[in-house]
């Protein structure tokens, strides 16, 4: 026999801390999102044996339960490799719908109906930012709150301000413990296994640090556009897109000290004090581009100034990172579509052997490999070297998890594992918060290159930026 001892401030908390969550409710269930990646992500738990407890789409859209199936169906059809007919039955039977105005308070006196009992229902915000508190006050208001998780999409605020006051609302109705700030990104198999190869490797710690690390690189590059969500990215930018979270966490998996243990707040506590660590973002160490034809993309201001490509340089001002450049950029519009990490060496020191540049290289997507650059003796006379790659290209046993599904399925079981907490979001923006808007001019580059001549200057005196294949 246990006791637990509460305070009656963390009894909530608590209560549902292990518990897994007895219906899933997400709302925005006819957008985008739930199209290409929720449902996908629904029939593949369905197929694993992770989901059987009610699934409730929320919707204002005036539907049916048979359209709401419909859609569901036509999902599967476009973006989750076809429609597993066993699978697909079993989500029809645990399919239910609830169409109504998130401001009002019929709509959530309906899902109290659809939820039929459950006490401990995950919310998923599928939604445009501006309607996270709305919902949020609502879910409060109707008493579906009470012994529930949610998650939220990113991004989360667009700024410090507003983040700070997101969070307020989040924190008014659910405990820390029950918030789930989604970022895709850190679902994937790639990223998560950067953060393995850093801490499962004995070889690895001895050189990881000023001493060695002459400079680190992460390039996220893209070969499309705004792909049909010009009004939203009109009103992010790569910047709050993909610079304040993806790059940011990438930096963090690479610059933080070992976790204490590998549960959730052991990681978070490491991630937050790498950010803390990182000062404000110089504009003058700032290049922003937009690719030519922006302008003509639907949804898209004829004079915007967001920009399409960020390249930033910053350092990590902590002991073991002192004065080792990180340089990020990404964008859209590039030469191939993805995300590596260079991180190169000091040269060896003279001697009678000929000196060369030593780099580890993690290619994060779309595929996954780690090489390794090493010096080996050029063939012929002499003792001439020449730069070999040495790669290791990761290929998953069986069938590897979609990020959403991953998610999905660590938010109903209370993990946080792999999302954000409230401390790491504020940190971030306090770092890219300099650089948000106008801050620098946008310079213009032809579409299938490197994004503006203006971002080289950043790295000249580390060799240049690397540029994946």
């Amino acid at each position: 026999m246990s006791v637990m001892i509460t305070t009656e401030g963390d009894a909530k908390d608590d209560i549902t801390a292990k518990e897994t969550s007895d219906a899933l409710v997400f709302f925005g269930a006819t957008g985008d999102l739930a199209h290409k990646k929720i449902f996908p992500a629904l029939q593949q738990m369905i197929r694993r044996g992770t989901l059987n407890v009610p699934v409730i789409g929320v919707a204002n859209s005036g539907w049916t339960i048979e359209q709401f199936r419909d859609r569901a169906r036509d999902s599967l059809a476009q973006h989750g490799g076809g429609v597993d007919e066993e699978a697909f039955g079993k989500l029809l039977q645990l399919l239910r719908y609830v169409d109504g105005d998130y401001r009002d308070p019929g709509a959530f006196d309906r899902l109290v109906t659809a939820l039929a009992g459950a006490k401990h229902p995950l919310h998923y915000l599928a939604i445009p930012p501006s309607l996270f508190a709305t919902v949020v006050e609502m879910l409060g208001k109707s008493g579906c709150a009470g012994q529930a998780r949610v998650i939220i999409e990113k991004p989360f605020g667009r700024d410090l301000a507003s983040a700070k006051n997101l969070n307020g609302i989040l924190d008014s109705v659910f405990p820390e413990s029950h918030i789930f700030r989604i970022d895709h990104y850190l679902g994937k198999e790639a990223v998560e296994n950067l953060l393995v190869f850093r801490f499962a490797n004995t070889f690895l710690e001895p050189i990881w640090n000023r001493n060695y690390v002459d400079s680190v690189q992460i390039t996220m590059a893209e070969t499309f556009g705004v792909a049909g969500r010009g009004s939203f990215y009109d009103q992010t930018g790569a910047i709050r897109d993909v610079v304040q979270n993806h790059m940011l966490q990438v930096v963090a998996l690479l610059a933080m000290e070992p976790p204490t243990n590998m549960y959730s707040e052991s990681l978070h506590d490491e991630q937050v004090k790498i950010f803390r660590m990182i000062p404000p973002l110089d504009p003058a160490h700032l290049a922003r581009g937009q690719f030519r034809g922006y302008t003509r993309e639907p949804g898209v201001a004829s004079d915007s100034k967001v920009e399409t490509f960020a390249a930033v340089r910053l350092e990590v001002d902590s002991w073991r990172w002192a004065g080792v450049p990180f340089l990020i950029r990404a964008g859209k519009c590039l030469p191939v579509t993805a995300t590596e990490v260079l991180v190169k060496l000091r040269r060896p020191p003279l001697g009678k052997l000929p000196r060369g540049s030593n780099f580890l290289r993690f290619r994060l997507g779309p595929d996954l490999s780690i090489c390794l650059g090493a010096q080996v003796k050029r063939p012929g006379f002499g003792m001439d070297s020449t730069l070999a790659d040495l790669c290791a290209k990761y290929k998953a046993e069986g069938e590897e998890f979609d990020a959403y599904e991953r998610l999905l399925a660590d938010a109903m079981h209370g993990d946080a594992m792999l999302f954000v907490r409230q401390d790491a979001v504020e940190a971030a923006w306090t770092i890219v918060e300099p650089i948000l808007g106008n801050a620098t001019p946008i310079h213009p580059y032809e579409p299938g290159t490197w994004g503006p001549a203006e971002a080289g200057h950043l790295a000249d005196d580390v060799g240049g930026w690397h540029n994946p294949r």
